[in-house]
């Protein structure tokens, strides 16, 4: 079932979480472990993370340098699958720009397919640890527009390879991300809406968006998307803190803003488990306020701690 299906046949919040794939050598219990506990809460849906693959390079005989590829979280397509087949609840597959052409991509779509996943989160992903900025691979696609073309060609039967006869078009319900606070890499917020816009009449048809602990951007960024001429269901991420290095840590990694209230009342707790009742109380106080305002769905980044997120559902659902 759509993403979009789900929430237009309920008039209550909905609740989804994202979950990361577990590191390599990490068998599917650790994700059992993690999902297990939140299915209480009746997600109709559980989004999986991608992770591109990284090099490392080895000295060899000689003092020659071999580059060597490593996957530190493979699995997306596989726990999709797995989720499915365990709870009946849909995967959302993240499918990213980098690390892929664009073959490649339409080859893991025609799997996706295949496993009866009907719903994609197309990004551009970020740079590697050795990439000052962002590099497609060679034939891959640049931007997560271009990838929205992509799947929605595919939507239409438009495969990569002009010459197929007789194909049967994909049926992919694609989403994208929208930023409350400005991709980092956008100079403006009409620009970043101006993109996202194309994206949206390139064929995507729900928005899920980067995590923000202050609703007001995200209302405001709802209104200035309804004003762009973007009607799209938009879906709220969020993530409670749970230790004072996130404090620094997370508007360095995802360039957002902590609101001031909440700076104060982390820096005053003496213990990481006080910063996580704080953080907790912070979540399911926004959690409220959204439900409030009759959001469609709330979008929890899991980072793998189920505990912390259920404490938050408990609260709210």
């Amino acid at each position: 079932m759509k993403v979009t299906e789900h929430i237009r046949t309920t008039t209550k919040t909905l609740f989804s979480i994202e979950i990361l794939p577990p590191l390599k050598g990490r068998s599917i219990k650790s994700i059992y472990e993690l999902i297990d506990p939140l299915m209480e809460f009746k997600p109709p849906f559980v989004d999986v993370t991608y992770h591109r693959e990284e090099y490392i390079y080895k000295i060899r005989d000689g003092g020659y340098l071999e580059k060597i590829a490593i996957r530190k979280r493979p699995g997306t397509v596989g726990i999709c699958s797995a989720i499915i087949n365990r709870y009946k609840t849909d995967a959302v597959p993240h499918i990213i720009c980098g690390g892929f052409t664009c073959e490649e991509t339409e080859n893991a779509l025609i799997e996706l397919n295949y496993l009866g996943i009907d719903n994609v989160l197309l990004l551009r992903g970020d740079p590697i640890k050795t990439e000052t900025h962002f590099t497609p691979d060679p034939g891959g696609n640049n931007y997560a527009l271009d990838l929205v073309k992509q799947v929605s060609s595919m939507n239409k039967g438009k495969f990569l390879d002009d010459d197929l006869k007789d194909v049967d078009p994909a049926n992919f319900c694609i989403g994208v991300a929208g930023y409350p606070e400005k991709h980092f890499e956008a100079p403006s917020m009409s620009t970043d809406l101006r993109y996202l816009k194309m994206k949206i009449e390139a064929g995507a048809e729900y928005i899920v968006t980067q995590m923000f602990f202050d609703n007001k951007k995200f209302f405001r960024f709802v209104e200035n998307c309804r004003e762009a001429g973007i009607d799209v269901p938009i879906i709220p991420g969020l993530k409670p803190l749970t230790s004072k290095k996130q404090m620094t840590l997370l508007p360095k990694t995802f360039h957002i803003d902590i609101p001031d209230d909440l700076v104060k009342e982390i820096e005053s707790c003496k213990t990481d488990d006080a910063v996580k009742e704080a953080g907790i109380e912070w979540c399911v106080h926004q959690s409220r306020e959204l439900m409030k305002n009759k959001i469609p769905c709330l979008h929890y980044y899991t980072m793998s701690n189920a505990g912390v997120i259920k404490k938050i559902a408990s609260q709210v659902f």
